[in-house]
């Protein structure tokens, strides 16, 4: 993990080492933690070379963000970096992997060694996409600087070992002097011409120019030393020369070849190997070199007979469609004869190259026909797998254990399996089908463990279905019914059941030979089940505790000992009744408080019933001296796990449960009144007969003088008229002295009121009775009609709806014609004098009606 984030981070790894050893690890831990194999044909390889302490890696840290090994100025100038390194650059798209090379014309590796120069230089070319050559400034123009003599050998060797790629040149003029890039740019370009033109080339490429393989791109930087932020500011813009670089006008866009970057890894590691054995850098022996030339295509040409071989050919397809019996003797023969071909026609060339190339040979042939021999040994483990199937249901199917019959069916499909793999193994080669044994075992063993597992999962699926079945519904009938018995009986139930269907379930087990800790395990989590069913069920029902109580409540206070609904009459006791049902609920709830696992006597009901049912009325000093059993969360007897109503939420639960059955106590004894009153309108007999002898002269005085009667019920309407104008009711609601003040004060006034609104009744009638000898006198032809009187402005509420079309709407000879004469006489003789002084007196507006005029109506 350490090496991915340092990856990641732009750390760089050593590819190759300063004595060519290729870093083969390392290489893949980077390119997996670098992520450059996910990215196809995105991605681009920059290297640089150039002269040892010219600053290289501190031009690539600048660049990219990487953090190669940079040399210490002041501890002297020295080789820093050894070999090929490469990183991951950063914050740069497509991905871009950059590789640091050894500086050349360096004094550790002295005056003539050379080589490694070379194979760098080479390799960097060969894998690269930009190279960057870093140069100093006053080297330009210079003969043996610029790494000049070292790119003449190398575009001359790598015109002859690779197919030629599209490479980016970068040159980089480090330290530039006050001379304009404009003039040093055209020296150094056709100083690169003239290495180009003085490299051999092969015939096809003799007159290929050199822009057809490499595009060379000059750029400049100051002094990183002497300028430093310029430097850097130029460095970054550099930068934004990279990105994208890959894309068509990129700095390398115009690249060939390119390997996927899945396989950059492998591509680089065996040009490297190309490099270090081209004999041009370190020609073989003319011997050597002929032997290995003709041995490779004397192999070449027999892996080719092979390959088109009829026979092999054919045995190829038999293989396709199964098994071949013999398939090892006549793939033998096969080979067998194209190798002797081999030794007969290489027998005169080198021993040691010839024996190598044979070996190179007999292993590409094996490699060759190896998929052959491992489609037959798939061939054969998927028949073994099938015959285990087979065997093994016919086996079960017969009643046999099932340990036993998986015993027995391993054992005949892995004889029959050896036995096919004997006889396809050819004698060139030591194949070792042990893996495929291991492989065939392995599939039986998953196969039978899932076997094994499927009908335990049914085994134990059924038992369950049995255990839900047997205590779902009995335990939710016992907790409808909660009584002091319930847990008792819930417990009895669960070990009458699990005994009943756990030793079937147990003896079950005995055919798969399990060990006893583990089908004794089943069977307590299968125990553990069962009591989960129970816990489960309790909870659910604790969580409607409040709706059980008010049920329990409903049931008790609403019927009687025989269950028939109550009529309350007024004879029962409601009180007495009441406590009785908010016991019976307050016990449901001590039922369903906690779980009970053992019948160990607990005091949870006489705590909810002496301090929430029976608990008196205490002072505040009593009360805050003792301590309040509900002030808790557990109960001091049970488990915190086997609590369902903590004291606490008993104590609130009780409270909501009293507040939401008052009301159902009040209707009762509502009802009991109201059966009192329905019962008790009429005074008891004897009453009425003391009122009748004692109150006799009073009766006889009424009923020779009638005008008390009419004065009594007269002063009765006048009495209830004032008793609704003023609203007594309302007035007496803020107290009985309020109420009296506020009476006398609107006395006065609302008796004026009424006598006036007596006199505009009698009025109205008089003018409604003038109206109409006015309509029979349009009968006369000759007869004027007089002008009516205006309608008043108001009426009183006891006016019937006729009289308001009558005095709103125009008179019509017709309803004159059609009125009724009796309307003019229909008036009491006592009230005429009244209504003719009302003629008499001058008419006036009438005020508006006050508030209390819609009491009026009621008189």
């Amino acid at each position: 993990m350490a090496e991915d984030g340092a990856a990641a981070a732009g750390a760089a790894v050593q590819l190759i080492d300063g004595e060519g050893g290729f870093a083969t690890d390392s290489a893949e831990r980077f390119m997996a933690a670098a992520g450059v194999a996910e990215c196809g044909l995105s991605y681009a390889v920059v290297s640089i070379m150039g002269p040892q302490s010219s600053g290289k890696s501190t031009l690539l840290n600048q660049l990219f963000g990487t953090n190669f090994m940079e040399m210490d100025a002041f501890r002297g100038r020295s080789q820093t970096t050894k070999g090929i390194w490469m990183a991951h650059c950063v914050g740069i798209e497509p991905c871009t992997v950059v590789m640091d090379l050894e500086g050349t014309d360096g004094r550790e590796r002295g005056e003539d060694d050379t080589a490694f120069e070379k194979q760098s230089a080479l390799f960097a070319l060969a894998i690269s996409d930009i190279v960057l050559i870093n140069m100093w400034c006053h080297d330009i123009g210079r003969e043996q600087a610029a790494n000049k003599p070292l790119l003449k050998t190398v575009f001359q060797v790598m015109m002859r070992l690779f197919s030629p790629r599209k490479t980016t040149l970068l040159f980089v003029i480090r330290d530039k002097t006050r001379t304009p890039l404009e003039h040093l740019e055209p020296v150094l370009r056709e100083d690169i011409q003239k290495i180009w033109n003085s490299v051999p080339k092969p015939e096809a490429h003799k007159d290929t120019p050199l822009s057809e393989f490499f595009n060379v791109q000059v750029t400049a930087l100051p002094s990183f030393e002497e300028k430093e932020e310029q430097f850097r500011e130029q460095v970054q813009q550099l930068r934004q020369r990279f990105a994208n670089s890959i894309a068509p006008g990129g700095l390398a866009g115009d690249r060939r070849g390119v390997v996927p970057a899945s396989g950059f890894l492998f591509s680089s590691q065996q040009i490297w190997k190309i490099i270090r054995e081209n004999k041009d850098l370190d020609l073989p022996a003319h011997k050597v070199m002929v032997a290995t030339v003709r041995c490779d295509e004397i192999a070449n040409e027999k892996f080719g007979c092979l390959a088109s071989d009829a026979e092999w050919l054919e045995l190829e397809n038999a293989v396709q469609s199964g098994s071949v019996q013999g398939f090892g003797k006549k793939l033998g023969y096969i080979v067998d004869v194209h190798m002797q071909e081999y030794d007969k026609e290489a027998v005169y060339f080198d021993e040691a190259v010839r024996n190598a190339k044979r070996k190179v040979l007999e292993s590409r042939i094996l490699n060759l026909v190896q998929p052959a021999f491992h489609k037959v040994l798939s061939y054969l483990r998927g028949k073994a797998l099938e015959k285990f199937k087979s065997d093994l249901n016919l086996l079960l199917e017969n009643g046999k254990g099932f340990a036993a019959s998986v015993r027995e069916s391993t054992e005949s499909s892995v004889n029959e399996f050896d036995q096919g793999c004997a006889d396809a193994v050819i004698k060139q080669a030591d194949w070792d089908y042990s893996k495929m044994l291991e492989k065939v075992r392995r599939d039986i063993e998953e196969h039978a463990f899932s076997i094994s597992e499927r009908k335990l999962s049914e085994l134990t699926s059924r038992a369950k279905e049995k255990l839900r079945k047997a205590l779902v519904e009995p335990v939710e009938s016992l907790f409808d019914a909660a009584s002091q018995t319930t847990w008792e009986s819930i417990r009895n139930l669960y070990k009458r059941e699990t005994e009943a269907i756990l030793p079937e379930f147990l003896n079950t087990l005995s055919g798969f030979e399990m060990e006893s800790a583990v089908s004794e395990g089943m069977v307590s989590k299968l125990r553990d089940y069962a009591r989960s069913i129970v816990e489960n069920k309790a909870k659910e029902e604790a969580n409607k505790v409040l709706m059980h109580m008010k049920e329990r409540f409903t049931t008790v206070f609403s019927h009687d000992k025989d269950s028939m609904p109550r009529v309350w009459t007024g004879k029962e006791d409601v009180r007495a009744i009441a406590k009785d049902a908010r016991s019976a609920a307050l016990k449901l709830m001590s039922v369903l408080a906690v779980i009970r696992w053992d019948d160990k006597p607990d005091r949870i009901e006489n705590i909810l019933i002496s301090t929430l049912l029976d608990s008196p009325v205490e002072s505040k000093s009593s009360s805050a001296t003792s301590g309040d059993p509900l002030a808790s969360t557990t109960w001091e007897e049970f488990h915190a796990k086997h609590t369902l109503i903590t004291p606490a939420q008993c104590k609130s639960l009780w409270k909501q449960f009293k507040s939401e059955t008052e009301f159902t106590i009040t209707q009762a004894v509502t009802a009991q009144q109201a059966h009192r009153r329905a019962n008790g309108g009429m005074p008891p007999p004897w009453a009425m007969v003391a009122i009748a002898i004692l109150g006799f002269n009073e009766i006889m005085a009424l009923l020779r003088n009638p005008i008390y009667l009419f004065l009594l019920f007269v002063g009765y309407l006048v009495a209830k008229a004032l008793a609704v104008q003023l609203d007594i009711g309302r007035e007496f609601q803020n107290g009985m002295v309020p109420g009296i003040i506020s009476v006398s004060a609107k006395l006065l006034p609302s008796m004026q009121n009424l006598l006036r609104k007596v006199a505009s009744d009698q009025q109205q009638q008089q003018q409604g009775q003038h109206q109409q000898q006015h309509g029979q006198q349009q009968h006369h032809p000759q007869t004027t009609e007089a002008p009516e009187p205006q309608p008043p402005l108001l009426l009183s509420p006891n006016s019937s709806m006729r009289e308001l079309r009558r005095l709103h709407m125009p008179p019509s000879p017709v309803r004159r014609s059609l009125s009724s004469p009796s309307h003019s006489s229909s008036s009491s003789p006592l009230g005429s004098p009244r209504r003719v002084s009302e003629d008499q007196k001058p008419k006036r507006a009438l005020e508006p009606e006050s508030e209390s005029s819609s009491t009026y109506s009621i008189v």
